[in-house]
């Protein structure tokens, strides 16, 4: 570990039972200092599903994050608790707290019980081209070599970082989220849920600030395989609110979906 940042290939190290240090991969596109949304997020949703006593027939279906400030691009420490534990739901929350002291991002989760081939399930047809159908495109222009740009590999079936207006995009993991762990399937999706604004872009990022303060993912199942589509749009009114939505799919199908509220201003 270099610093307050780790040097593992992976998004985090986990160095005690609740703290966690990033690593640069962990670094967003608009500052050198603070993380990409994603992979904290994807921190808090492991979080409530292995935290002790957790019940294995139990399956997240929704997860809403609150983002009140920038994540620092330093060591974090992870908090659960139990809002309310039923036979067949329970409601989770959890908070990722830095080093001063400030919760930087907060959750609440829905689990529900699963109950394998108690009813039948709807047809499931791919809705988008496959990864091996799409291409790559040139990331937004960055200062740093190591990123999240560079932790997650993305293809493009439509639409692309520098094109303005929907994009669906493949994307998939190349390190793991916490460094010798196993990545959890619903890793793969809220590692990148956050980015569905930032691919669906509709207004120049240089001449614009769009803040995301929220996140939220519904699945009403987990993604098979390394890649989960985001089929994405923004909207934005004239008072500066705005909306990005993406249709979640992996390569068998739509798994959910994920919403972003946005904050949007001029620069300058």
């Amino acid at each position: 570990m270099v610093g307050q940042v780790s040097d593992a290939e992976a998004f985090f190290e986990q160095v005690a039972e609740e703290r966690f240090v990033p690593t640069a991969y962990t670094r967003g596109p608009w500052d050198e200092h603070s993380q990409h949304a994603g992979p904290p997020a994807a921190l808090l949703g492991r979080a409530v599903q292995v935290r002790p006593g957790a019940r294995e027939d139990m399956r997240l279906a929704r997860i809403t994050f609150e983002i009140p400030r920038p994540v620092p691009l330093r060591p974090l420490s992870v908090t659960t608790r139990v809002i309310k534990e039923g036979r067949s739901v329970e409601f989770v929350e959890a908070a990722l707290t830095a080093e001063s002291g400030d919760e930087v991002m907060r959750v609440r989760a829905l689990r529900i019980r699963t109950d394998p081939g108690s009813v039948p399930a709807t047809d499931e047809v791919p809705a988008v081209p496959s990864p091996d159908e799409s291409r790559s495109e040139p990331f937004f222009p960055v200062p740093w070599d190591v990123g999240y740009h560079t932790g997650m590999e993305c293809r493009f079936a439509a639409g692309a970082f520098l094109e303005p207006g929907p994009a669906t995009c493949w994307m998939r993991m190349r390190v793991p989220l916490v460094a010798g762990e196993k990545t959890l399937p619903s890793d793969r999706v809220l590692v990148a849920a956050d980015s569905g604004n930032g691919l669906s872009n509709v207004l120049d990022f240089g001449t614009h600030v769009f803040i995301n303060p929220d996140l939220t993912v519904h699945l009403h199942r987990y993604p098979l395989g390394e890649w989960v589509c985001l089929d994405a749009r923004t909207e934005i009114d004239a008072d500066g609110i705005g909306m990005a939505e993406a249709a979640l799919h992996d390569t068998h199908g739509a798994i959910g979906r994920s919403v972003q509220s946005l904050f949007v201003s001029g620069r300058g």
